[in-house]
């Protein structure tokens, strides 16, 4: 009993010795606390002028708050003389620092994914991206995974890790998409004709860029028909540029032109011409 009435005696006479310090102390925690607060708010204002989303600007303001609130308490518990106590905050931090760190290694390397990709922003919302197999547009971005709308609909949360060391297909970096689609036409029928005839129509639809230029080249010479490729681009910047429509009514024009061209469109070849430089058979019909 009576090592412990000494015990508390000797902890009541610490405490009484520390006490004058005890506000001085809680004024700096709290002052740090403070200034942390006022340089995230002032940093967030910074922030704002530059490309980063608003994830990325609270980020880094809940960074600044943590780091000068942990600054406060280590200066508070030196001030109260308890530095044995903050040298084990630290190495216990430490520690702490190295099991989370291996229990949520999958966490860590998406945020650390997420802070590389705000700073080199190889999209924006509202681009339309490619990961691996997956493709869609971009309808958020956050630290840990980039929220995107794949084209039938379905919302996909692509991990920051993969899009930071899989190659990432933009197609609307500059807004500028191309569209192209194959159509076949006879071997009897002029190719050059047709891809003049083509290349009018096209340069003639809404939505279509003049610059890059239209293109219209012979993609392969198949077993029954002459396969010409059709190339355009379109601007998805464009106020009210709907691909899906101008790629509709590109393919219907030529569909159209070809057709009043008076060209046997590939649906309706019936020739197989052979390039092998065989001689031509002589056929006679018999009934």
């Amino acid at each position: 009993m009576d090592i412990l009435l000494e015990s508390l005696r000797e902890e009541w006479s610490a405490l009484l010795r520390i006490a004058p310090r005890i506000p001085v102390a809680l004024i700096v925690f709290l002052v740090c606390s403070l200034l942390g607060r006022l340089f995230g708010r002032g940093l967030v204002r910074v922030l704002e002028k530059s490309a980063l989303t608003r994830t990325h600007r609270q980020f880094f303001r809940t960074l600044v708050v943590w780091l000068l609130g942990l600054v406060g308490l280590m200066l508070a518990l030196n001030l109260l003389g308890l530095k044995g106590i903050a040298a084990s905050l630290l190495a216990g931090g430490g520690v702490t620092a190295i099991v989370v760190g291996f229990a949520f290694r999958g966490i860590g390397e998406n945020l650390l994914a997420g802070l590389f990709l705000a700073f080199s922003r190889p999209f924006e919302m509202g681009d339309l991206i490619q990961s691996g197999e997956l493709q869609g547009t971009v309808r958020d971005i956050e630290l840990r995974s980039t929220h995107i709308r794949t084209a039938d609909g379905r919302d996909v949360f692509i991990p920051s890790a993969r899009l930071f060391e899989s190659p990432l297909i933009n197609f609307t970096k500059d807004g500028l998409s191309r569209l192209s689609f194959n159509a076949g036409i006879d071997y009897r029928n002029d190719a050059r004709k047709a891809r003049e005839l083509l290349l009018e129509t096209v340069s003639a639809v809404d939505g279509v860029l003049d610059e890059p230029a239209p293109l219209v080249t012979v993609a392969s010479l198949g077993p029954q028909y002459v396969e010409l490729e059709i190339g355009f681009w379109s601007d998805t910047f464009s106020t009210g540029t709907d691909l899906p429509q101008v790629r509709f009514e590109v393919i219907e024009r030529c569909r159209r032109t070809l057709l009043e061209g008076g060209f046997t469109v590939s649906s309706e070849v019936n020739t197989n011409v052979s390039l092998a430089g065989r001689a031509a058979l002589d056929v006679e019909l018999a009934r």
